[in-house]
């Protein structure tokens, strides 16, 4: 798999995208008194997965929204890009956009596969990351809006690998996210047309993405 990428040509993945559930411990604890209830009466016992289709992919300086969508979910998290042997080559910011909505067991992919709905930061090899140090800072017009803690995630990386593996075999190229965590009340930030949200990490370039209108949809500030 080809590293290889220039300003002209940015990197999109080349296999598919997966997401998890409920990965981070708040979330996961905000969600446990519900997981008794109908209709699954049980605590998921394996990583619950989602895809991000190839029309979300977005390296472009703005995210669009559409149908007269007011305002997104912000979902700042690192995409891990898989080698030949199933193990990270490669790793990446990403904004995992998605239209507010109710449900983590089962999103409609209305909500979180629109066009453009994942945003692509740059990519950088394996090899010059700190795993350890992966703490997020995401802003929306310059304002600290979160912080998010990879130690608190509830599968770490590796476990999260071998867990999926158990199930479904990763190819190379594929993507996979870390998850996205939620604020203290169970929301996850947001933001509306004509704001600039960054996402910041060591060893990663900052990667910025403008919510826009889109006028020919009656998109509304």
């Amino acid at each position: 798999m080809s590293l290889i990428r220039t300003p002209q040509t940015p990197w999109q993945p080349q296999g598919t995208v997966y997401g998890p559930l409920l990965n981070f411990r708040r979330e996961w604890d905000l969600w446990s008194p519900r997981m008794a209830q109908d209709p699954y009466k049980a605590a998921p016992n394996a990583p619950v997965l989602y895809v991000k289709s190839a029309n979300t992919f977005n390296p472009r300086a703005q995210l669009v929204l559409q149908d007269g969508i007011l305002e997104v979910d912000i979902g700042a998290t690192v995409g891990v890009v898989l080698g030949a042997n199933g193990q990270p080559q490669a790793a990446l910011l990403l904004n995992d956009w998605a239209v507010p909505h109710s449900s983590y067991y089962r999103p409609p992919v209305k909500f979180r596969c629109r066009d453009g709905y994942l945003g692509l930061g740059e990519l950088r090899d394996w090899a010059d990351l700190d795993v350890a140090a992966w703490t997020l800072r995401v802003s929306c017009n310059g304002e600290l809006v979160q912080s998010v803690d990879f130690a608190q995630l509830k599968r770490p990386l590796a476990q999260l690998l071998a867990e999926v593996a158990a199930f479904m075999t990763l190819q190379e190229g594929d993507v996979l996210m870390l998850g996205t965590d939620c604020l203290p009340d169970g929301t996850r930030p947001r933001a509306r047309a004509g704001d600039t949200v960054r996402i910041e990490a060591p060893g990663f370039a900052p990667f910025s993405q403008t919510v826009v209108a889109d006028a020919t949809h009656g998109g509304a500030a």
